[in-house]
């Protein structure tokens, strides 16, 4: 039975470690406080490798002196991973274990490969490669062509969509921008899942996977694709990691020569690996086991892309002698948050959730999250930029004072940005879209960085510099004479949006020359030429508009979480109970962005009059205050905030399918009452005659058939086949208005009779004694 290395530790609530059976690891040292949050990116060097170790909790300790054997780390959100990753790299390299060009550790992103590589330098652990897979594939490739194949290696495409759209109109299929976009999808998934075009519709049903469009028309299209490459002698992304792959499996000498180079092996948001990267991987361990991989199941959100938690989950049973570390010990959110996040998962399913970590916040108390509903799309986003202006209010004028950097909203797809958009530009609020134009790329930075560049070769020639106080003094000089001032211009928009992208980089200066006195112009400029290399921008004042996916890895001190409706959240095509409980963890990584204020809001209906035919997500059932009736203030705690004009519903628990009793999101498929794949017991005549009528009131009523009533509510009717009004406004799609106006003349449809005059009595229907004033 494994002992605990630190037995004080081991509850499941404060983290554990689990060393490997007979392992051994450096002295821990000294138990270390919990680590405050970094007030900045850049910090002292620490001078010698117990000084590494320094502000380390116990279980972070256990995972940064654990340098030996394969170590896995169960890291939660906002339990400082990205810490004990890069404390561990640098306590091996300054305590003389590793040597810094031995050690490789890849992640996912530039952006989180371009941060692990400026920590580790002021670390003092400069020299380590730390790269996304791809970036890493990319370079052995390029190295190793000429030698395992000949010439010069192939072309990498900028991207895939013009290849695709043409290997499409090669089929004979013309595809819109969301089609080319889901296609090109498929295509990714199916190559990293080491996936064939033959094989495609065969490993889709394995896989359980819905897919956009037909799969033997996808199959051709990829096939194609991969033809047309092949014929221009291009390679894509995905092909980076497929030939190194070969060429690693192929050639033993050159496997040999790449195992001799790296021998110690870090991974980051291991949960996100697929097969292929997996595959790449165990090429560049080979029979060693110098490896720590750091994740957590709770966030595997990208499954579309090939990703799974399995090779995390599965860690200990590849590596039987591995030291498992659990960190738990939440230094990013608030109780109140912690708490909300741990019953948001305390209700997930599957493999994944069996290894769900309990969080235990180490932050002071704060505000209850609020939960809000409203009557639309637009009185939700104008509420929302309201609540925002609260929070930017000043502390010297009785608000937070929270920074608009530091406020962001979150959706589930990117469609819903939009309203967003327009809310906070009605309201005067800067705001920034998360994914678009990329920092190093926008004019302003371009022509601050040549400027920049110019002034540091000059040096004390550059006479905008003689005057300047420190090196932010000195970048704001230099700027100026791109026309920044240290004032913000008035108003918003593009003029705004240069002010903000220039004052980035003064911040930058300003961090830099804090943790580094008596850096040099030329210095600065070095590290924001890294920074472009790697898209690694500095954070830009303005709130935040990204979609949930987008904003895994970022943190802010208020989040907004905004749509969350049955149908958008889960969305409606997740069918699975996996992919339903991916949306889950998608909506939990929301919940764990938030440091402080967390709001989660809904509307009952897209918009102002329409059916509030909505009802929020059922993620949110059982953690949402029971019995909130009227409207509350917002922030108010315990309770629900309705927005004005909103009518309170009754809750709707899951819909079951009545054939097979799973339950369903699509909304056709809700109306039906059934699975869209189960079997149908349709009245084919009652339907033909239900549709024939339809026409006839829609040309009657001057409007489209549809407007009367929907195909799939016309189906749900003639599958029903309802007796009585009751039974008839059962049916979604049905609602009280449809039901005064239609209801008589379809339910004698149903009885086989002709369709009653409009206004007649249903079938059946008892008299109305009710006394009534006189005029209503």
């Amino acid at each position: 039975m494994d002992s605990p290395s630190h037995p004080a530790h081991r509850t499941w609530q404060h983290g554990g470690v689990t060393p490997a059976p007979h392992a051994s690891s450096s002295p821990p040292g000294p138990a270390g406080a919990p680590h405050p949050f970094a007030a900045g990116e850049f910090g002292a060097v620490p001078d010698s490798a117990d000084a590494v170790l320094e502000g380390l909790d116990p279980e972070q300790r256990a995972v940064a002196t654990t340098l030996h054997g394969p170590v896995c780390v169960l890291a939660g959100a906002g339990t400082g991973k990205t810490r004990a990753l890069t404390h561990r790299i640098a306590y091996g390299v300054r305590a003389g274990v590793y040597r810094p060009s031995t050690v490789l550790a890849v992640t996912f992103t530039q952006r989180a490969a371009a941060e692990m590589r400026g920590r580790l330098r002021g670390l003092g652990a400069g020299g380590v490669q730390a790269r996304t897979f791809h970036a890493a594939a990319l370079r052995q490739l390029q190295y190793f062509w000429p030698k395992a194949v000949g010439g010069e290696p192939p072309r990498l495409l900028d991207g895939k969509f013009p290849l695709v759209a043409e290997a499409a109109a090669r089929n004979r299929m013309r595809l819109e921008r969301t089609e080319l976009r889901d296609v090109t999808g498929e295509i990714e998934w199916a190559k990293v899942t080491q996936t064939t075009p033959e094989d495609y519709p065969a490993a889709l049903a394995k896989a359980g996977r819905e897919p956009p469009r037909d799969p033997a028309e996808t199959g051709r299209i990829y096939a194609t694709y991969e033809q047309l490459k092949q014929d221009r002698g291009v390679i894509d992304f995905e092909d980076v990691l497929l030939l190194t792959v070969g060429i690693l499996a192929d050639r033993p000498d050159i496997a040999e020569t790449v195992r001799g180079q790296y021998q110690h092996f870090l991974v980051d948001e291991y949960q996100d690996v697929s097969p292929l990267q997996q595959r790449l991987l165990q090429l560049w361990l080979g029979d060693r086991d110098s490896l720590c991989v750091v994740g957590d199941a709770g966030q595997t959100i990208y499954s579309f892309t090939g990703a799974t938690p399995d090779h995390l989950l599965n860690f200990r049973a590849r590596h039987p002698h591995a030291t498992v570390v659990r960190l738990v010990r939440d230094y990013r959110s608030s109780p109140q948050v912690v708490h909300l996040a741990n019953g948001l998962l305390g209700q997930a399913r599957g493999k994944a959730a069996e290894h769900r970590l309990e969080l235990v916040s180490q932050r002071p108390s704060g505000p209850e999250p609020v939960f809000a509903e409203y009557p639309d799309e637009p009185a939700e986003a104008e509420a929302t930029a309201r609540r925002i202006v609260e929070l930017l209010t000043p502390v010297e004028r009785g608000g937070p004072g929270v920074p608009a950097s530091e406020i962001a909203v979150l959706y589930r797809v990117n469609a819903q940005s939009e309203i967003y958009e327009q809310a906070l530009a009605d309201a005067g609020v800067p705001y920034r879209m998360r994914g678009a134009e990329r920092f190093f790329e926008r004019p302003e930075i371009r022509q601050a960085g040549l400027a920049l560049r110019g002034a540091a070769r000059a040096g004390a020639n550059d006479r905008a510099l003689a005057d300047a106080d420190g090196l932010a003094g000195q970048v704001g000089a230099v700027l100026a004479a791109t026309g920044w001032t240290p004032q913000p211009p008035a108003g918003s928009g593009a003029v705004r949006e240069r002010w903000e992208s220039l004052r980035a980089l003064v911040r930058l200066a300003e961090d830099f020359e804090r943790a580094r006195p008596g850096a040099t112009l030329g210095e600065f400029v070095a590290e924001v030429d890294e920074r472009a290399a790697a898209q690694h921008a500095p954070t830009v004042e303005g709130v935040t508009l990204a979609s949930l996916h987008t904003a895994k890895g970022l943190e802010w001190d208020a989040v907004f979480l905004v749509g969350l409706t049955d149908g958008m959240l889960p969305i409606s095509h997740a069918r699975t109970p996996e992919h339903i409980e991916e949306e889950r963890r998608l909506l939990y990584v929301g919940v764990t962005r938030a440091r402080w204020h967390l709001t989660l809001s809904w509307a009952l209906a897209r918009s102002p009059g329409g059916r509030a035919g909505r009802r929020p997500s059922r993620f949110l059932d059982g953690l949402r205050p029971a019995g909130a009736g009227g409207a509350v203030r917002p922030g108010v705690t315990g309770s629900v905030e309705r927005g004005q004009g909103a009518r309170g519903r009754r809750p709707r628990g899951p819909v079951k399918c009545r054939v097979c009793g799973r339950t369903m999101t699509d909304a056709v498929e809700i109306k039906l009452r059934r699975c869209a794949d189960c079997p149908s017991q349709i009245d084919e005549e009652l339907y033909e005659r239900l549709r024939e009528w339809r026409a006839g009131r829609a040309a009657e009523l001057g409007r489209p058939a549809y407007a009367v009533f929907t195909d799939a509510t016309l189906t749900a009717i003639a599958e029903g086949a309802p007796g009585s009004e009751r039974e008839l406004s059962r049916i979604p799609g049905v609602g009280a208005y449809k039901l005064r106006q239609f209801g008589a003349e379809v339910l004698a449809l149903c009885a086989g009779e002709a369709a009653a005059a409009p206004g007649a009595e249903p079938p059946g229907a008892a008299p109305d004694t009710t006394s009534r004033p006189a005029g209503k």
